[in-house]
């Protein structure tokens, strides 16, 4: 098995539960960690023999577009849609973050972690 990662993909996006954070919006990290098994790709050097992560982002980037209150909603969309369309992933990490979310102090990050295996 081998691991791909697409780390600190970052995005700007309307979520959140205020009216504030719909309007103006906030800085989205994601980080993803895919395990497959990769060793046909490193025999062939075929692209169809791995995952195109070029797809992936474009999915995380699909979904981190749809305004959602809570990021537990759009982990857990982000997880189900990559895992659902990636047969080939044997299990996958999300890390979603929310730059300086407005919790009335001075706060670098919220982050949601989630996690699946087949």
């Amino acid at each position: 098995m081998s691991k791909i990662s697409l780390k600190n993909m970052e995005f700007h996006a309307f979520h959140g539960c205020l009216v504030h954070e719909k309007l103006l919006g906030n800085t989205f990290i994601v980080s993803i960690c895919i395990e497959l098994d990769t060793q046909l790709a490193g025999e062939t050097d075929n692209l169809e023999h791995t995952l195109n992560y070029q797809l992936v982002y474009d999915e995380v980037k699909k979904q981190i577009e749809i305004p959602s209150k809570l990021l537990e909603h759009i982990g857990q969309r982000i997880l189900d849609r990559i895992f659902d369309a990636f047969p080939k992933i044997q299990s996958l990490d999300i890390q979603l973050s929310k730059l300086n979310p407005p919790l009335g102090g001075k706060v670098e990050q919220v982050t949601i972690e989630l996690s699946r295996k087949r």
